[in-house]
C-alpha cells in the first residue's frame, strides 16, 4: 500500500483520535517473544544446548500464552481481528486498504504474524522431541517412535533453525524499512500500546487493557509456564 493512499483514506475519514491497540500484555509478549528467539538461535548456534532448552522452554510458555490470548486478548490482539481473507489481501496490496486494515495487523502483516508463530511452534515442538545422540534430548524424545525422532531432529537442526533465523531477519529488515525509509511509527506503539486512528469505520472500541485484563493474562501465563515446567521435567 502507498504513502499517497494511506494519506488519502486517513485524510478522507476525519480527524485522527489516540486509541489503545495494543494491550500490555500483547506489548510484552511481543517484547519478550523477540528476545526468547534471538536467545534460542544464539544458543542454538553457539552450542550452549542447556541455556537452549531453557529458552525454548520460554518459547513455549510464550506461544502458549499467545494461543490463549488470540481469543481472550484486547480487540486487536485476538484471531479475529486479522484473519483477512484473500480478497482482503488482495484489495490491501493494490492500495485499496480497508480502514480497519491500519489500525492492528495488516492483511500482509496478518501473514507475516502466522507465519512467525506456526514455525516457531514447529520449531519448538521438533526440538522437544530432538535428539543429538550426544548430551541434548528433548524431554519427549522416549514418548515417540525413533523415526518421529530421527525426523524431528532432522528439521529442527537444518530446515527449521534457517526458516526461522530467515523470518527473525525478514522481520527486522521489514521494521527498519518501514521507520527508516517508509517512515511509519510501528515500533511506538508497540512501546506505548496507542495509535492515532481515523474514524472511518465507526468501529474504534479501542483493546481492553485495564487492571482486570491484566490480571487474567497474568493468570494464563503462569498457567502456560507451569504446563511448559512440567514438559521440561519429564527430561532425562
Amino acid at each position: 500500500m502507498t504513502d499517497s493512499s494511506v494519506a488519502a483514506l486517513r485524510a478522507a475519514s476525519g480527524p485522527a483520535a489516540r486509541t489503545r491497540v495494543w494491550d500490555l500484555p500483547t506489548r510484552l509478549f511481543h517484547w519478550a517473544l523477540a528476545i526468547a528467539v534471538f536467545g534460542m538461535i544464539g544458543t542454538g548456534l553457539n552450542g550452549a544446548m542447556e541455556w537452549h532448552f531453557r529458552v525454548g522452554y520460554s518459547v513455549l510458555a510464550l506461544l502458549l500464552f499467545r494461543l490463549l490470548w488470540g481469543f481472550a486478548g484486547g480487540r486487536w490482539s485476538r484471531f479475529g481481528s486479522f484473519v483477512y481473507g484473500p480478497g482482503s489481501l488482495a484489495a490491501y496490496l493494490r492500495g485499496r486498504a480497508h480502514p480497519d486494515h491500519l489500525i492492528g495487523h495488516t492483511p500482509l502483516g496478518a501473514l507475516s504474524v502466522f507465519a512467525v508463530l506456526i514455525i516457531l511452534a514447529l520449531q519448538v515442538a521438533t526440538g522437544l522431541m530432538a535428539d543429538d545422540e550426544i548430551s541434548a534430548s528433548g524431554p519427549l524424545t522416549r514418548f515417540v517412535s525413533g523415526d518421529i525422532v530421527s525426523l524431528a531432529t532432522g528439521w529442527h537442526k537444518a530446515q527449521g533453525k534457517w526458516i526461522v533465523i530467515a523470518l527473525a531477519s525478514l522481520h527486522v529488515v521489514a521494521v527498519l524499512f518501514h521507520v527508516v525509509v517508509k517512515r511509519h511509527r510501528l515500533v511506538r506503539p508497540m512501546v506505548t500500546g496507542d495509535k492515532l486512528v481515523a474514524p472511518a469505520s465507526g468501529r474504534m472500541a479501542p483493546s481492553r487493557d485495564d487492571a482486570a485484563s491484566r490480571w487474567l493474562a497474568l493468570v494464563l501465563f503462569a498457567l502456560c509456564a507451569g504446563v511448559s515446567w512440567w514438559i521440561s521435567s519429564l527430561r532425562v
